[in-house]
């Protein structure tokens, strides 16, 4: 046990990384790579793009909730959110009830929407009901958010740990790099899937690791939240409306509502977990698993929080000289309380480095699912080629941008205070993207012009207001901090000024007095950038679309355009809903009721074997969710799969349909 005299801020040392440590950080990374190994040979015969991109759509409920959990709750999350409750307060606890709005908007509203449309990029919606370069603008968007994402992932941490804990920098970045390039290229999917569930596990570890020997050391997490009261950094009651407020309850419950529906419900790498499920049901059952894991990971991130802050209540670590970047208290207060304890400074560290590795290769995913798609063959250009060529270039799009991401994670640490500007790229990206994608969702009078027209000007806007805050040094001062317990005597040298910021845009200086009319748009908490973003892209979006002509929503497709109203709402009368849809028919169990059998005829050939008069009813197995009858059938002899046509007639309606998607002795999938 520690006796407290060798703390860092009584000796002026920073313990460093031992052998078992750097043993653990190294068995992180070789069970990763073995289990891309373990899948690439299990699935060795199943060469399908179907397979690698989305696990052949058959994925069990739990590798995909934990997926889910922490492909977004990277090493960013991990060291930046226990900061945030240092230097400021409790008030960014409340991200817990955006967590259950935002993925309750993704469970019940985008996701069965995209499951239905059965694409395997999100972006190919904006083609089918926009424009092709609505599509490629979209996409475009996402690999340049993704790219920026990855590199930080992979720089930002290593550099944390490295000033800390004398873990090698580019040793650090090089290998997570190589090892989640590798697991992905090889093992798809599923690999993805199951060494993010490894992940998860370590990163619980490590959370509750220091949450526990940190309560210890304080005597108690109760003592701890004492300490942290009395010097004013358990807030709860800030319900400001003021728009610079950084953590008001509005602006992380309703800000944080959009971001993290955005992140569940559009982006691509989350959307394509979710569509690795063989059913709406089992995709919706993975969204709620993991919304407890993300609840107590971002708990046990702010209990870390205010132990941490209890400990240092008295010597702040940056004034003291120990370190100099907020990003860095969490690794020298793993280091002072579990630094005398074999191995368990290795397990938070390989904690950190599984947030990065599971962001990573969820990125990593994605970026090939959305080039192949909408770049590739998007552009007419590999539409033919078999399943194991499309598979082979879908493991080179990994690869590729595996070393990429290697090689901006260079470029970014050459770029000194443009870091945070990056940082903050990637914030603003989450606005335009959702916007468009909402647009065609939930408008359905606007057009093409409208939807690309409003994402530029809310990308143009959103860069306008991150930048300029970034440009003007714009800081949120920090809550304040003393240093009468730190033992001068032992204070280090200095460190010497690094042209790297805090990478988690926290600082420990006073507030800046830049004067201006443009000031208080450039003060906005980060909180509103999504949601302000979404609501310029509607703006923009309709006024253009008026000018330019609406469309008339009776000539959308129905599947294109999201009931909203019926979903959230089911339960009102008709006479309600109806003008809610705004003139769309939308089929499926939105019109057949649920008591009505479904009459089917089937023309395929005179040698069909199914007839007319064929029905498929309630007990007979059918798709309802998805709103799709699936009748076994085998094709004539003198019938293509283009001339199969189906008549459906449940009392309500009675039209044709053409199946351009039936292959013979095969399922028929058609839509009610």
């Amino acid at each position: 046990m520690s006796s407290g005299e060798d703390y860092s801020i009584n000796t002026g040392v920073i313990r460093r990384f031992g052998t078992v440590d750097y043993v653990l950080f190294v068995l992180t990374l070789l069970v990763s790579a073995g289990i891309g190994i373990f899948y690439a040979i299990w699935d060795r015969k199943r060469n399908t793009t179907n397979d690698f991109l989305l696990g052949g759509k058959n994925m069990s409920v739990f590798p995909v909730a934990m997926s889910l959990c922490v492909t977004f709750m990277s090493a960013l999350t991990l060291l930046g959110n226990p900061a945030e409750i240092y230097n400021y307060n409790t008030m960014f606890w409340y991200l817990v009830v955006a967590f259950i709005f935002g993925v309750s908007a993704a469970a019940f509203l985008f996701i069965p929407f995209f499951y239905e449309l059965q694409i395997t990029s999100t972006f190919e919606y904006l083609e089918m009901r926009f424009s092709k370069p609505v599509r490629i603008l979209g996409s475009c968007l996402l690999v340049l958010q993704m790219l920026l994402y990855m590199a930080f992932l992979l720089y930002a941490p290593s550099l944390a740990l490295n000033a800390v804990t004398g873990l090698n920098l580019w040793g650090s970045v090089v290998g997570m790099g190589v090892v989640v390039t590798f697991y992905t290229t090889l093992g798809g999917m599923k690999a993805v899937l199951w060494t993010d569930t490894f992940q998860a596990g370590v990163i619980f570890a490590g959370l509750l690791a220091v949450v526990i020997q940190g309560s210890i050391v304080q005597g108690g997490f109760g003592n701890a939240w004492a300490i942290a009261d009395n010097r004013s950094r358990i807030v709860f009651d800030d319900f400001s409306f003021d728009p610079k407020t950084r953590h008001s309850a509005w602006s992380m419950v309703v800000g944080g509502m959009c971001f993290w529906a955005y992140l569940y419900g559009i982006n691509q790498a989350q959307v394509q977990r979710c569509l690795s499920c063989p059913s709406v049901k089992k995709a919706r059952m993975a969204l709620f698993v993991n919304l407890p894991g993300l609840i107590v990971i971002v708990c046990l991130a702010c209990m870390i929080g205010v132990v941490m802050f209890a400990f240092y209540a008295d010597c702040h670590p940056i004034k003291f000289g120990l370190i100099s970047k907020t990003d860095q208290l969490v690794p020298l207060f793993v280091m002072d309380i579990l630094g005398h304890l074999d191995g368990l400074p290795g397990i938070f560290v390989s904690c950190v480095v599984s947030g990065s590795l599971s962001s990573l290769s969820s990125g990593l995913n994605a970026l090939s699912a959305v080039t192949f798609r909408d770049w590739i063959q998007g552009c007419n250009c590999c539409v033919n080629i078999s399943e194991f060529r499309s598979t082979i270039v879908n493991k080179l799009l990994v690869a590729g941008y595996g070393v990429l991401a290697i090689g901006l994670a260079w470029v970014v640490s050459q770029l000194g205070a443009v870091l945070q500007a990056v940082y903050v790229v990637f914030g603003v990206l989450n606005g335009p993207v959702l916007g468009v994608m909402t647009l065609g969702m939930f408008f359905p009078w606007a057009n093409k012009w409208g939807a690309f027209t409003g994402t530029l000007a809310s990308l143009v806007f959103l860069l306008w207001v991150g930048m300029g805050a970034f440009v003007n040094e714009i800081k949120t001062p920090v809550t304040y901090t003393v240093t009468t317990a730190c033992n001068w005597t032992a204070r280090p040298t200095p460190a010497p000024p690094t042209t790297t910021p805090s990478l988690f845009n926290t600082t420990v200086a006073e507030g800046d007095d830049t004067q201006g009319m443009l000031e208080p748009l450039y003060r906005m908490s980060y909180m509103w950038y999504t949601g302000l973003g979404m609501v310029i892209v509607w703006g923009v979006g309709l006024i253009v679309s008026a000018i330019t002509g609406f469309i008339k929503p009776t000539t959308v497709d129905p599947r294109l355009i999201l009931p909203v109203f019926d979903k959230l709402f089911p339960y009102l009368p008709e006479k309600v809903l109806k003008p809610l849809r705004f003139g769309i028919v939308h089929e499926g169990k939105y019109n057949l009721p649920p008591s009505k059998s479904v009459n089917l005829s089937v023309h395929a050939g005179s040698n069909s074997s199914v007839g007319s008069g064929n029905s498929v009813n309630e007990k007979q197995p059918y798709d309802v969710t998805n709103g799709h009858v699936k009748p076994k059938f085998e094709l004539g002899d003198d019938a293509s799969s283009k001339d199969v046509k189906i008549e459906m007639q449940n009392g309500q309606m009675n039209k044709a349909y053409e199946n351009d998607d039936v292959e013979k002795n095969g399922v028929l999938k058609t839509r009610l």
